[in-house]
């Protein structure tokens, strides 16, 4: 589990919008997508799913947003598959698969609230429509975190 997801988690004050992230016809990178599609929406918790057209969804992500926003997406960290961390947007490399038509490090200036990436390390990424197995058991570990909540 990630600690940082789990203190994002534990502070009742906020509400959080999870955006899911990714293709689903490319294996791996639709995890995001897949955590999304999961996530059991309450009154603190919201999901949007974006795919591939995060610069669409500007707008609406910003309508929807009143505390926190988390990114969850394919990431490339050059660790193991499975592999998940947590981290403020402004403050990373951009290091996402580049499937979206703009960098997800630039799109910390479009949103006005406190961005974070969920970033899950990915196995495979080529033509699919399946998340391998480990990234599979990996979305539902987070998918089982939000949840609780």
């Amino acid at each position: 589990m990630d600690n940082y997801l789990a203190s994002l988690l534990n502070n009742k004050a906020n509400t959080i919008l999870f955006v899911g992230v990714g293709n689903r016809m490319k294996s791996d990178d639709a995890v995001g997508v897949y955590i999304c599609d999961n996530i059991k929406e309450n009154e603190r918790i919201k999901s949007l799913v974006v795919e591939s057209g995060i610069e669409r969804y500007v707008g609406k992500i910003n309508s929807l947003t009143k505390d926190i926003l988390v990114l969850v997406d394919c990431t490339d960290f050059d660790k193991e598959p499975g592999y998940s961390k947590l981290v403020p947007l402004d403050t990373i490399q951009d290091n996402t698969v580049n499937t979206h038509t703009i960098s997800l490090n630039r799109l910390a200036e479009f949103f006005p609230v406190k961005t974070y990436i969920l970033g899950i390390q990915p196995e495979y990424i080529g033509y699919g429509e399946e998340l391998t197995p480990s990234i599979y058991k990996k979305a539902q570990e987070i998918i089982m975190q939000i949840n609780r909540c």
